[in-house]
């Protein structure tokens, strides 16, 4: 722990903001999920219908007079969720494939460069929005479906790669002692692929948080009720009309300032 607040200190400004945003933000959503915190969100109070913000709600209330910010967080955690699955899912397809296909080439390789050729000529949030449809909705729906569009890029880099490290020296050597393809991709090529599979998952945990908010919004995502960003954002659509804007202010601010600070910490982990 000492490591990580010395690392934070030694980083600029916008850095500390971030990592001290998302270390709350993380926190907060963990609390709401285990009913440390915002235990109301699902409360319904119809005489507090459109409450503007107060001290004892800070973003107002719903239509159902149901705390906004409490919502607000439980939309959180379903968007980290959804990143996070869809990430892990990602890129353990694109990881396997794209090491295997840059090891083996032959006809394994040509068979997974033909796949990601054909997935990467449709645009991918089109897509997302097909297998979305046929899925259904439901959060398991949504990162299966992120999951399966997304591993594409992290495949194409690392079978990019693997063909660069497969004729340097210490993999020459690995094979003339013997040692097993799988040892030699698992043990020797795959630790050095570590920063760039990382920073693709950031990649991708970003892209699955919007466009799980973005799936939910066009009524592909989460069911409806579940408490969501996008659903948030298309209850505003009438409310602001009316002038009730803290719907639309929460939702937008929390997936903003959570996508900014993925973003600025992915941004100087390139930079170093």
């Amino acid at each position: 722990m000492r490591g990580v607040r010395a690392w934070a200190r030694s980083q600029p400004l916008s850095v500390q903001f971030a990592f001290g945003f998302l270390f709350l933000f993380f926190a907060l959503t963990v609390f709401a999920k285990l009913g440390w915190v915002a235990t109301n969100y699902n409360k319904m109070q119809t005489e507090l219908s459109f409450a503007p913000p107060s001290l004892s709600y800070w973003m107002g209330n719903d239509i159902f007079g149901r705390s906004v910010l409490a919502r607000g967080l439980y939309g959180g955690f379903t968007a980290l969720t959804v990143g996070l699955l869809a990430s892990l899912m990602s890129t353990v397809i694109g990881g396997t494939l794209g090491l295997a296909a840059g090891y083996y080439e032959g006809f394994f390789d040509d068979v997974v460069v033909g796949v990601v050729t054909i997935v990467e000529s449709i645009p991918s949030l089109l897509l997302l929005a097909a297998i979305a449809f046929v899925f259904g909705q439901g959060m398991t729906n949504v990162y299966l479906s992120l999951g399966l569009t997304s591993w594409v890029v992290l495949c194409r880099l690392l079978r990019t790669e693997c063909r660069l490290q497969k004729k340097s020296d210490y993999v020459l050597a690995a094979q003339a002692l013997g040692l097993s393809p799988f040892k030699i991709l698992t043990h020797h090529i795959l630790p050095n692929m570590l920063p760039l599979i990382a920073t693709q998952f950031v990649i991708v945990f970003i892209f699955a948080i919007k466009a799980e908010v973005i799936l939910t919004y066009l009524g592909l995502g989460l069911e409806p009720g579940s408490p969501s960003w996008g659903y948030m954002l298309d209850e505003s659509r009438q409310e602001l009309v009316n002038g009730f804007w803290w719907n639309f202010i929460c939702a937008s601010s929390l997936m903003g300032a959570t996508v900014l600070s993925l973003h600025t910490l992915l941004v100087r982990c390139k930079a170093n």
